[in-house]
């Protein structure tokens, strides 16, 4: 009898600590929840606009800007800390390349425009040769932005691309242009449209931030259906995906 109650003293008591350790293992995993992860914050965007572009030493000009997802802007040279959308007026001596930079939780972001000081308010158009016409000059001096796959981002090439161009339009005051935005031939031919029209207008706000007015140009997308290049290569791919400026007459 004495035995049987030592055994059934020992089976209770095992099973008393392996109900406790358990319950220890439940309360310890409790103890630490899985956190949600950390939502992204978007990247800042940001746009500058100077009026006119084109001075006499010491007149006026007003800088335009908006940016987005942004806690802090800056423009130099010379305006310093600024809100984060606004105006303000300037009055360069010499011609100056004005740079906005907003950051914010995602990133940063800059965006230029370009203030040039002559001696008159109106702008000389570059003389054109006697062997050389407004469509060949056009052809030379515009040039094309190109995209990375599925992007419609502006590439640091493109940059310099748009520079050129706003350069050359900016010689032609009374010249205007359409932006078509092409893309190369993978994907549906709705999404392509989309991503056309992104790539064109892109381009077209690269341009406004470095002085070039909006209504002289218009956008409109092709997407995939009018291919400057039609193999099946990276390098023919990477010729469709552009912002293509005409001429507009």
């Amino acid at each position: 009898m004495q035995g049987r109650n030592s055994r059934q003293i020992m089976f209770a008591l095992g099973l008393m600590a392996i109900l406790g350790f358990a319950g220890c293992k439940k309360q310890v995993a409790s103890s630490h929840p899985t956190s949600a992860p950390a939502p992204t914050s978007a990247q800042p965007t940001v746009t500058l606009t100077a009026t006119p572009t084109l001075v006499k030493a010491g007149d006026t000009v007003t800088l335009n800007w908006t940016s987005t997802d942004a806690t802090d802007a800056d423009i130099e040279p010379g305006v310093g800390k600024v809100a984060l959308q606004g105006s303000t007026p300037v009055n360069p001596s010499d011609s100056t390349t004005y740079t906005i930079t907003a950051t914010g939780p995602g990133g940063s972001a800059t965006a230029t425009a370009r203030v040039t000081v002559g001696g008159g308010g109106t702008a000389a158009p570059p003389p054109t040769s006697n062997n050389q016409s407004m469509s060949e000059l056009f052809e030379q001096n515009v040039k094309d932005a190109f995209f990375d796959f599925n992007k419609s981002d502006i590439r640091p090439d493109a940059r310099d691309a748009l520079t050129r161009t706003a350069e050359f339009l900016r010689s032609y005051p009374t010249l205007r242009v359409t932006l078509e935005g092409h893309c190369d031939d993978r994907g549906s031919t709705e999404y392509n449209i989309g991503l056309g029209e992104r790539r064109a207008q892109a381009a077209k706000n690269y341009l406004i931030s470095l002085g070039i007015t909006a209504d002289r140009m218009d956008t409109v997308s092709w997407g995939k259906e009018r291919p400057f290049c039609t193999e099946q290569t990276e390098s023919c791919w990477q010729q469709n995906r552009r912002a293509h400026f005409v001429a507009a007459h």
